[in-house]
């Protein structure tokens, strides 16, 4: 047997020892520092029990709540877990058409919000999650931990949005740089889409790389103003208000690199059904192993017991009368 927090008990046991031996030995100068009334229920004078015993009793409670806070274990040796799971590269589109209110409240924020529950479809898979636009940026290493890639992509806000145009070639190159050493290799796109001239080397790049993209396209094919960080329609040169609507090329792209594509709803059911896809193509797929030490908690034993004597010596005990 061993202690899971052997410094707790050598921490503890110190100023056990020195508060047993004041309550035994050193009663005069001790009633001088407590009221006298907590000293006479420390000690536990009840005439129905001898003093000795309960003191005794109550410091053998004590020293077992000592060695129930140190967590004695039993070590049972190394145990190998395997693991399985993905590595995916999630991209989120900061262009200026983001800012577009056709979804409720804008589409960069309809997207984050589908990207969450993204994440909450992939509990066990290593993310890294990059932002594009004109350029393109890593905004979140690979990590298992969605509470903390949640919290950056919070971050990211109308401040992040870029008006000039989606530089889609230049994404291709970030992404084929991170995914370099990966298998598979994917890309999840959370962004309202972009034109077949815009996406040609996109496509080669992808296939030259073995990437196999997957899109979720946000915001609707009517579309709506582009607005300005101010919040007011943007006019183009022309003199006439820039409408943007989703294009769907990214689609016919995602099917043809090996993937797939979607265009989000405002239910669950879409994004289910993506990372359902994306499990069924590679579950046997980035498996590893995880040595974790096995044990035996024995604590609440000690613990037990020393709650009983504590209660015990506390406690009012009659005598017997004839």
């Amino acid at each position: 047997m061993t202690f899971a927090n052997p410094y707790l008990f050598w921490i503890l046991i110190v100023p056990f020892i020195i508060f047993a031996l004041l309550i035994s030995t050193n009663k005069e100068k001790l009633s001088r520092v407590f009221d006298e009334n907590v000293l006479k229920r420390l000690s536990a004078s009840d005439e129905t029990i001898p003093l000795m015993i309960r003191n005794m009793t109550m410091f053998v409670a004590i020293f077992l709540m000592i060695v129930a806070l140190a967590r004695p274990v039993i070590e049972k040796g190394d145990k190998v877990v395997d693991v399985k799971g993905l590595t995916l590269l999630v991209g989120l589109d900061i262009s200026g058409s983001m800012r577009s209110t056709d979804l409720y409240p804008n589409r960069l924020e309809f997207a984050k919000k589908k990207m969450f529950e993204f994440f909450e479809m992939m509990p066990s898979d290593e993310i890294s999650v990059l932002a594009f636009a004109h350029s393109s940026f890593i905004l979140a290493p690979f990590s298992a931990d969605k509470q903390t890639l949640q919290m950056m992509v919070e971050g990211v806000d109308d401040s992040y949005i870029n008006m000039g145009s989606t530089n889609f070639s230049e994404l291709g190159m970030l992404a084929s740089e991170v995914l370099d050493k990966k298998e598979p290799k994917i890309v999840v796109l959370f962004t309202d889409g972009g034109d077949e001239e815009a996406i040609a080397g996109f496509a080669d790049i992808l296939e030259q790389n073995g990437i196999d993209l997957y899109v979720v396209l946000v915001g609707t094919t009517k579309g709506a103003p582009v607005l300005t960080r101010e919040g007011k329609p943007f006019i183009l040169e022309d003199g006439t208000i820039a409408i943007t609507q989703r294009n769907d090329a990214l689609l016919s792209l995602a099917k043809k690199s090996g993937g797939e594509g979607i265009v989000a709803g405002h239910g669950k059911e879409d994004i289910q059904k993506l990372a359902e896809d994306i499990k069924n193509k590679y579950h046997d797929e980035q498996q590893g192993e995880v040595r974790i030490k096995e044990r035996v908690e024995l604590f609440y034993y000690p613990l037990g017991a020393g709650l009983l004597l504590l209660l015990i010596a506390l406690s009012s005990i009659p005598r017997r009368r004839r």
